[in-house]
């Protein structure tokens, strides 16, 4: 491991504080000594109060900040007295510890501070930094943990069994270092069994590069040990609705709908496969309340294997438990065999978090199983933290859910006017949406949305089966089907229509439409509150001269509705149709467009907006969120319906 450290760059930092962020940035840039959230650091100053009044404060890392990007706000002020003071208690508990830590802040609208701040505190030295660093993982949890230290970094650091995080860890410190003077033995940093590695110094280049040090000696230790073994796997052909089958059954004992993010590289579908090393316990206690204690291993029985984790986790649960209330039994990740890893999480950030997690883990466990075997904490000790109200705190802080959150949506046309509309409404309310589009931009139209764009010609078959598997792949299925694309030919009567028009409009307004049913029904089948909307039109029951490819394809596309609702109810897949009309803000209707259209009917361009019969504007997000609507458990029970978007329209009424 290299140290990050650069003077050029450490120079535009001129305080402590400004040093304490630089390296402790560098620490949270390396996922193999932090991963989200993890590890904490501090720094000691003396300063003024807003009386003027001297007081000294451990500046420490405040709860929901990320050391990888961390600011000076991001940093919680607390007196060193009070810190001290709580050192000294008997006892504490953890609500007592975080409400006198709040308390001693010289700044009430700062971050709450660590609960490591009073380990901080009472460490003598004027940097402190914490990390639960992989190597330090492996080296301690083993059979033989204490003896590999040892081995390891002979006296260079003070080891200490484990005990739970917060005051108990503090206190058991703080008692070691009455008896014990850190500088005058020349301790380098302390190594807890089974959780971390702190370091310490004066200054903070010293602190950050004494943990790249140590680090980097446990590193090459390890590497020394492992053994010629090697696990080798190939990555296979992913049956695809099997996974999508895997999602659905994890979400259902989740309560709400999950993405699932595969990791099928071969050393990922090797470790799907490992046996029992994997399920013996976390890289870290800290994990466990991301990932629980350990994940699902899935078989050929996908829905045996989810129900067989969820009774053992109700079991754990039993085993452990005094008063708590049990948390959702749904695996956070799951071993497939011979398939890889599958990470879920209520949003595509969080189930990449999972994902990074599940790899650090994996390649820990696999240097700590060569190394000497595999022995994490017990599963009293991950309960204990998996339940701990603190780390509990922290997940309910998070935002109330939105009505798609979880969902996967699959949008045709979308790369402007209605279809974008639709697309953002459904990114609005939480769902991951994929784009499909002709429009060469499309990539880049999602990309303002949060979604992906796929540049697809829905008339042709493997693009679009291309296009379903990747999003199957990517998130683990697909829920929401919005089949929107569709042209809108040049006014033609029948006798002088050209056939290619006619033909061209019906192979995108209709027979692309059946296409994508054909292909993405069976993963809709596997979705979560599913559902499927086409964009229809008005036109289907009130159709005009000079529209007859249009008004023919709108209408068959409606009696397609129909009949797929009538396929799909069984599976409680519902299809609904929307049918807008006069929706005037897309590119189809330029100013000289509309001009044009309401001089024929005698009218101003906005008596021509707002011709129907309640005399509104349409716009197409009226359109997009109407969609979202009939995607929600607002029409949960509604199949077969045609929405008409018009502002009322007499000859539709």
């Amino acid at each position: 491991m290299q140290s990050l450290w650069n003077d050029s760059d450490a120079a535009q930092f001129t305080d402590a504080l400004g040093l304490r962020v630089y390296t402790s940035r560098l620490l949270g840039k390396n996922p193999e000594l932090v991963l989200h959230g993890g590890g904490n650091t501090s720094v000691k100053v003396d300063e003024k109060d807003f009386f003027g009044d001297a007081v000294s404060i451990c500046y420490v890392k405040g709860s929901g900040w990320d050391l990888a990007t961390i600011e000076r706000e991001g940093f919680a002020p607390v007196r060193m007295s009070a810190l001290l003071k709580m050192a000294e208690l008997p006892t504490m508990t953890d609500s007592d510890m975080v409400l006198q830590q709040r308390a001693a802040m010289t700044n009430p609208n700062a971050p709450a501070a660590s609960i490591e701040a009073i380990l901080h505190a009472i460490l003598p030295f004027k940097f402190v930094d914490h990390s639960h660093a992989n190597a330090i993982s492996a080296l301690t949890c083993s059979q033989d943990g204490e003896k590999r230290v040892a081995d390891c970094f002979g006296k260079r650091v003070l080891v200490l069994p484990y005990v739970m995080p917060g005051f108990v860890l503090a206190k058991q410190v703080h008692e070691v270092l009455k008896t014990l003077d850190l500088r005058a033995e020349g301790i380098e940093g302390i190594v807890l069994m089974k959780h971390g590695l702190f370091t310490f110094a004066d200054d903070a280049k010293s602190s950050y590069e004494k943990h790249i040090e140590l680090v980097t000696v446990a590193e090459g230790f390890l590497a020394n040990q492992v053994n010629a073994v090697n696990n080798v796997a190939t990555t296979g052909q992913v049956d695809l609705l099997a996974l999508a089958k895997l999602r659905r059954a994890v979400s259902q004992k989740r309560g709400h709908a999950q993405v699932a993010r595969l990791l099928n590289a071969p050393d990922q579908v090797a470790y799907s496969t490992i046996g029992d090393a994997a399920v013996r316990g976390p890289l870290t206690p800290d994990h466990s309340i991301r990932t629980k204690r350990i994940p699902a291993v899935i078989g050929e029985d996908i829905d045996a294997g989810v129900q067989q984790y969820a009774d053992d986790y109700a079991a754990y649960f039993k085993r452990n438990a005094t008063t708590e209330t049990m948390l959702d039994p749904a695996p956070r990740f799951a071993l497939w065999k011979g398939n890889g890893i599958v990470c879920f999480g209520d949003t595509v950030k969080d189930a990449n978090i999972v994902a990074d997690i599940a790899t650090h883990t994996a390649n820990t466990v696999i240097v700590g199983e060569r190394t000497g075997g595999w022995a994490p904490l017990s599963e009293q000790d991950i309960f204990a933290i998996e339940y701990w109200e603190l780390e509990q705190a922290k997940l309910r802080k998070g935002p109330a859910r939105k009505v798609h959150q979880g969902k996967v949506a699959l949008v045709t046309g979308c790369a402007a006017g209605i279809g974008f509309a639709i697309a953002e409404s459904l990114a609005e309310q939480g769902a991951q949406v994929v784009g499909l589009d002709i429009d060469k931009d499309i990539p880049e139209i999602m990309k303002k949305i949060g979604g992906i764009g796929i540049v697809v010609n829905l008339t042709e078959d493997q693009p679009v089966q291309d296009a379903i598997d990747f999003t199957v792949r990517e998130f683990g299925g697909i829920d929401i089907v919005v089949s929107n694309a569709g042209i809108f030919p040049k006014n033609d009567y029948l006798d002088v229509m050209a056939q290619p028009d006619w033909d061209r409009t019906i192979m995108i307004n209709l027979t692309s439409h059946q296409k994508l049913m054909n292909k993405v029904v069976p993963f809709v089948k596997q979705g979560l509150d599913a559902s499927i909307i086409f964009v229809g039109s008005r036109n289907f029951k009130a159709p005009g001269p000079g529209a007859s490819a249009y008004s023919c394809s709108k209408a068959a596309l409606t009696q397609l509705c129909r009949v797929a609702a009538l396929e799909l109810a069984p599976n409680k897949v519902r299809v609904n149709i929307v049918h807008p009309d006069a929706v005037f803000d897309t590119k189809l209707w330029t100013p000289e467009a509309l001009a044009k259209s309401a001089a024929r009917y005698g009218m101003t361009v906005e008596e021509y907006k707002t011709k129907n019969l309640m005399k509104v504007e349409i716009k197409s997000k009226d359109i997009g969120n109407m969609v979202a609507a009939m995607a929600s458990p607002l029409f949960a029970k509604v199949t077969g319906a045609q929405i008409p978007v018009d502002g009322g329209n007499d000859r539709v009424i």
